[in-house]
């Protein structure tokens, strides 16, 4: 028997980047919907330019959890070759400590823009649809602006500036396009 409780948990804990402090899923979940919650309510939005600013307000956050999160996590790895695999970085290893799997899909032109597919993004797998899809997928789009951010914070804090954007027209699924900064 470990210190978590069950074997589950164990081979959890032995993973490269996990340590003994842990947050709760749970409390990642409520956290999150209460900031968006948060910043929608203090931001009135009567024009574009009201909804940049939470844009701006998540994004920021999420690109702060972002930079310390890789600085956590690539402590004890050698530097990357080249933006792909830190592309695929993000893809496998981050999403997974973030997500617990790995993204779906990535591709990219080899012109320095990466599209990544989440077929069942986590964040959005407890979000009420009954509204319809296309009024579901416009108000779940201030949830993907801190992940948005956090996959800028850390691909900035690994040297790749770029430019992060997400969309979603069917959920639970996500589309994360990455355009690096020349």
């Amino acid at each position: 028997m470990s210190a978590f409780g069950n074997n589950e948990d164990t081979a959890i804990a032995n993973t490269p980047y996990t340590q003994q402090r842990l947050v709760s899923e749970s409390c990642m979940d409520l956290l999150l919907i209460e900031m968006v919650d948060t910043i929608c309510r203090t931001t009135v939005v009567e024009s574009e330019a009201d909804s940049e600013a939470m844009f701006y307000k998540l994004d920021s956050l999420g690109y702060a959890v972002g930079q310390r999160m890789v600085e956590r996590f690539t402590k004890d790895r050698p530097r990357f070759a080249d933006t792909l695999d830190v592309v695929k970085f993000i893809c496998k290893d981050l999403w997974s400590i973030m997500f617990k799997k790995q993204i779906d899909n990535l591709k990219t032109n080899h012109r320095g823009v990466y599209v990544l597919q989440d077929n069942s993004f986590r964040w959005f797998m407890r979000m009420s649809t009954d509204i319809g899809g296309a009024d579901s997928a416009k108000k779940a789009t201030p949830y993907i602006w801190f992940p948005c951010g956090i996959v800028r914070g850390a691909l900035a804090n690994l040297g790749v500036p770029s430019v992060v954007v997400a969309e979603t027209s069917n959920l639970p699924q996500c589309t994360f396009q990455i355009k690096l900064a020349k």
